[in-house]
């Protein structure tokens, strides 16, 4: 049974994909949830592999329509959000979800319109949480999340964090 509804936006699909890890996330107990710009965002092959998890029914892809666009501009979101960022804070709010993102402006709005957010890190704890992953396994993934992605080793807040799960797994 899925606990949790979440809207996903790219940079998560992206780095999961990349460390190998979407068929993990999806084994998560959440009810996971994307808008049609994220998919826009990601390359082909991203895509394929989130349109097989969507036809299963284990990835809801949301299709704003006019009115969904007007209710955006008129939330007056910061100019530095993308559209899909924008989408994916309005879905999430639309439906009562928490927002997964690694991008800190989207996850800024999210808090600022108290609306729940993780990140990278947050899924990592659930992965280990859930046995979804072992200690081991994570720790490996968690390494090369920070090796092949300068946003986890540029951050000194976010290289705290995943110090202290490196030495608590």
């Amino acid at each position: 049974m899925k606990v949790r509804v979440a809207v996903t936006d790219a940079n998560i699909f992206i780095d999961l994909y990349d460390l190998g890890l979407t068929k993990s996330f999806f084994n998560l107990e959440l009810e996971i949830h994307t808008t049609s710009a994220v998919l826009y965002e990601l390359y082909s092959e991203q895509q394929e592999v989130l349109q097989a998890y969507q036809s299963v029914g284990m990835l809801s892809v949301h299709n704003l329509q006019e009115q969904d666009f007007i209710e955006i501009y008129n939330e007056n979101y910061p100019k530095s959000l993308s559209e899909a960022d924008k989408s994916v804070l309005h879905v999430a709010n639309k439906i009562n979800a928490c927002v997964l993102s690694s991008d800190k402006t989207l996850r800024n709005c999210a808090k600022n319109k108290e609306i729940e957010h993780h990140g990278m890190i947050w899924i990592f704890d659930k992965f280990v949480e859930t046995t979804v992953l072992t200690s081991k396994e994570a720790k490996a993934k968690l390494n090369q999340l920070v090796a092949s992605n300068f946003i986890f080793r540029n951050n000194q807040k976010l290289i705290e964090e995943i110090e202290k799960r490196l030495k608590n797994w």
